[in-house]
């Protein structure tokens, strides 16, 4: 696919993923576009890692997978879970 279409993937998948993250968490998050899909990028990151801890598995099938997708949205769920926990003790 080369470079360059693996970071169109990449963007892509974290903004999907950083979107449905943002829809299921509750509460207002004060994002634009690009936190979005950093969001979903770092969820990627979280959910791979928390896959390999659990199931072994590597990226050695191929990226673009649906449970790949399915761990980036739940990946992309923690960190905004722990990014609103972060920023709200900040707050207060």
């Amino acid at each position: 696919m080369g470079v360059i279409g693996t970071l169109i993937t990449v963007i892509i998948v974290g903004l999907i993923a950083g979107f449905i993250a943002r829809a299921i968490v509750p509460g207002r998050q004060s994002m634009g576009i690009g936190a979005t899909i950093l969001l979903g990028i770092v969820g990627s990151f979280v959910g791979g890692f928390l896959g390999f801890l659990i199931f072994g598995k590597d990226a050695g099938d191929g990226f673009l997978q649906p449970s790949g997708i399915i761990g980036s949205i739940i990946g992309a769920i923690i960190a905004l879970l722990i990014y609103g926990a972060v920023t709200g003790r900040r707050r207060a």
